[in-house]
């Protein structure tokens, strides 16, 4: 069985709330998630490349520009790897047929939100609520 999968977000977004993650709306996601994952990749190679050409030669200050340099990279390929890894989790998600589903509350979390961030796990008022959390728990210390 071929499953049509939405050509864009208008027509994922045109379907039906009771089809709410049916098989076109997965099999769209997971499409989008596996080019994500790509570009990450990509992106990572591109960071490996710069890290190992990374010169260390010249004086203290070309020295220190390019340690600062190093540093930011390496920032950066960490942000990366993260994202890489909750990609990954995502897709899991998908195979164990979980995706699209909050995993405080279990309601949808809706596709306008993943189509903005598809790793997203919560909806937007769990989101809220844990932001509102973490705030308070900022101020009290």
């Amino acid at each position: 069985m071929t499953v049509n999968i939405p050509a864009n977000e208008q027509e994922l977004l045109a379907m039906p709330a009771e089809d709410y993650m049916n098989e076109a709306q997965l099999a769209y996601f997971r499409q989008l998630l596996l080019n994500e994952r790509k570009e990450v990749e990509t992106t990572l190679e591109e960071m490996r490349g710069s890290i190992g050409m990374a010169e260390s030669s010249g004086d203290d200050s070309d020295r220190a520009a390019s340690e600062e340099e190093l540093r930011y990279t390496l920032r950066q390929a960490d942000r990366e790897t993260r994202l890489w890894r909750k990609i990954n989790a995502t897709l899991d998600l998908i195979d164990e047929g979980e995706y699209g589903f909050c995993e405080e509350t279990g309601e949808p979390i809706g596709l306008k939100r993943l189509l903005l961030r598809p790793t997203a796990t919560l909806s937007i008022e769990a989101k809220q609520r844990q932001e509102q959390q973490e705030n308070h728990y900022a101020r009290r210390r």
